[in-house]
């Protein structure tokens, strides 16, 4: 596991986005543990937060010349990503989408850089891969192409077939899905934390249960 990956689970428990104990899933399934990157919720966190993402983007090699950040929580992290990037001396343009078009003013649904070249969507995790489906839909509409989609975390378990959520995407819109951290950097990261030893069990059935590759 990589430094950086590492750094960012201890940084995600520090924060208390990442939690174990017992949690219900959207699909319904009892999870002995919980991330939820609103929690990232003042300057300093987000911040750093910027300086993973740019840093797994940088890592995984895949070239892109803007960012995209689907509403809401892509706003933030596709605009903290921007920051951080720039500070590495990669100054690229972002943007993100309303929900709803406007119709006076500048109109549209996209505010900030206009969307062209190869574009990389940032968010927060795939869950249904809906989000990821508009913004593509919304990306190629405006003559741009789709680099990739950045996420925090890949929880690497199937969804509504035998493949993963993030893989399921990637066989559908052909494009690679990059994770700051996924299930095996958690394993790995518990495994070296003995304070967290209880809960590195109840983590290895949850993945040999409802784990994908």
């Amino acid at each position: 596991m990589s430094d950086f990956r590492r750094d960012f689970l201890a940084f995600a428990l520090a924060q208390d986005v990442l939690r174990f104990g017992e949690f219900v899933t959207k699909a319904g399934r009892q999870s002995p543990y919980f991330f939820n990157a609103g929690l990232f919720n003042d300057g300093a966190s987000l911040r750093r937060l910027g300086q993973f993402y740019a840093e797994a983007s940088l890592a995984a090699g895949v070239a892109f010349d803007q960012l995209f950040g689907p509403a809401y929580k892509g706003i933030t992290l596709a605009a903290t990503t921007a920051v951080a990037l720039a500070e590495k001396g990669h100054n690229l343009p972002f943007c993100y989408n309303r929900k709803e078009a406007k119709d006076h003013g500048e109109g549209g649904s996209i505010v900030g850089a206009p969307l062209r070249g190869r574009v990389l969507i940032v968010d927060d995790v795939i869950s249904a891969g809906t989000s990821v489906r508009e913004s593509v839909n919304l990306i190629e509409a405006h003559g741009a192409q789709v680099a990739g989609v950045l996420i925090a975390l890949d929880r690497m378990e199937r969804g509504g077939a035998e493949l993963s959520a993030v893989q399921e995407v990637e066989a559908r819109f052909g494009i690679p899905v990059v994770a700051i951290a996924n299930l095996r950097d958690l394993l790995a990261f518990l495994h070296g934390q003995p304070e967290l030893a209880a809960h590195q069990a109840a983590v290895e059935a949850y993945r040999a249960r409802y784990g994908v590759g």
